[in-house]
């Protein structure tokens, strides 16, 4: 526990960080020109209300251009798309899948049919999300400011249907508050989150594409960028609404995907994070290091570590069994204690933003501990499991005012 202590008190202090640092004022804002990139796989369910979402945008639609993919599809995605005013290139390869493959090729044939320099921006989302009305117009101002990557906070539309999805949207709303608000306030670089981003055109010229092609692409281009130099920026009030897996079953699927993909990251960069943080004394670099090295691994080395333990108590010395086991019993505790806490602090900043019933906000906080538990399973597994990208299924068929019509 010293050693998790150690690495991770750094985001103890990111709780407070916004209670006491203001954020800076925006700059003047320069109005710009933005192509909204989506890829979409079999999404007929949800892909209308995305791009609903954004032709509602307060900011000046002659300025947003909607660009989909529509990735392997064997339903009427694409078609939905058209209708609902998306210019939709459909590609068909089954060999190379995954969502870095599909914004590749989708911007492939911006270059190649459109004037791409008229964009001064991407702006990358998921089929399922949908948008507050001001999303654009926020992020416009943080682009302004100078940042030429920027993601946004990541709210759920589901959050109330069980205790998976309650688990990841208090995760995820935790990254925007506790984790991506205290960097921008501290001058230090964010990480965006697999959707509700902006890319400056010039770094995606600089790379030729997206050319991130790894189990967690958003991470891989995250921690690519902060390794050049790049900083990444947060907009705190352009707040997107996605939705959440609700069986084990999709949550496993999904997870062990992120968690195979933290390993490839940090196979693929760990040295030069490494060289990042000890050699040019790069915080964001090992902020990232710790990153990728979910808190989980730690944890679980810790308890595997003292269930052995216990079995060879047991075995060599049984009568110290209970006073040992008492102390693995305690540590477990501690780690739900941890999680429920980093759970309460979240959900009581957070209460007006999570629409949901007032009850169920309650429960998901003792229930939050137990999804990160799960991450130990999951993350054991990803160590000698293959693990390949894996469509999940999204059936929340929602508009705004929809999601917040639930009870704060």
């Amino acid at each position: 526990m010293s050693i998790l202590t150690a690495c991770y008190f750094y985001q103890i202090i990111y709780i407070f960080i916004p209670w006491f640092k203001k954020d800076k004022p925006h700059k003047e804002e320069v109005p710009h020109r933005f192509a909204v990139l989506c890829a979409a796989r079999n999404e007929r369910f949800v892909i209308g209300h995305l791009i609903n979402s954004i032709r509602a945008q307060t900011y000046d639609s002659n300025l947003i251009d909607i660009f989909v993919v529509a990735d392997n599809c064997t339903d009427d995605t694409a078609e939905i798309a058209r209708k609902a005013g998306a210019i939709v290139y459909e590609r068909h390869n089954t060999e190379l899948k995954g969502k870095g493959y599909a914004l590749d090729f989708l911007i492939s044939k911006i270059n190649s049919e459109h004037d791409a320099s008229q964009y001064d921006a991407y702006i990358v989302f998921d089929a399922d999300n949908i948008l507050d009305v001001n999303f654009i117009s926020e992020m416009n101002k943080t682009f302004s400011d100078g940042y030429n990557i920027i993601t946004s906070f990541r709210n759920s539309k589901n959050y109330g249907t069980n205790w998976i999805s309650s688990g990841y949207a208090l995760w995820f709303i935790r990254e925007s508050m506790y984790l991506n608000h205290p960097r921008m306030l501290i001058g230090s670089s964010c990480a965006i989150s697999g959707t509700g981003f902006l890319v400056k055109r010039e770094i995606i010229e600089k790379y030729d594409g997206w050319k991130f092609f790894l189990l967690t692409e958003d991470i891989q281009f995250t921690v690519k960028n902060i390794i050049d130099g790049e900083k990444i920026g947060y907009c705190k009030n352009a707040i997107l609404f996605d939705e959440q897996p609700v069986t084990f079953k999709q949550s496993w699927s999904q997870r062990l995907r992120w968690s195979r993909g933290y390993i490839q990251v940090a196979l693929k960069y760990g040295a030069a994070l490494l060289k990042g943080t000890f050699v040019k004394f790069d915080y964001s670099c090992y902020d990232m290091t710790m990153n990728i090295m979910p808190l989980s691994i730690i944890g679980i080395t810790s308890i595997v570590t003292n269930i052995i333990g216990l079995i060879l108590i047991a075995i060599m010395s049984p009568e110290n069994l209970v006073p040992a086991a008492w102390i693995v019993g305690k540590m477990i505790f501690g780690l739900y204690m941890s999680f429920f806490v980093f759970g309460f602090i979240t959900m009581v900043t957070a209460w007006k933003k999570i629409y949901c019933n007032p009850v169920r906000k309650i429960f998901s906080l003792f229930t939050f501990p137990l999804f990160m538990f799960t991450y130990m399973p999951i993350i054991v597994a990803s160590l000698f499991k293959k693990v390949e990208w894996k469509q999940i299924d999204h059936t929340a068929s929602m508009t705004l005012d929809d999601i917040r019509s639930h009870k704060k």
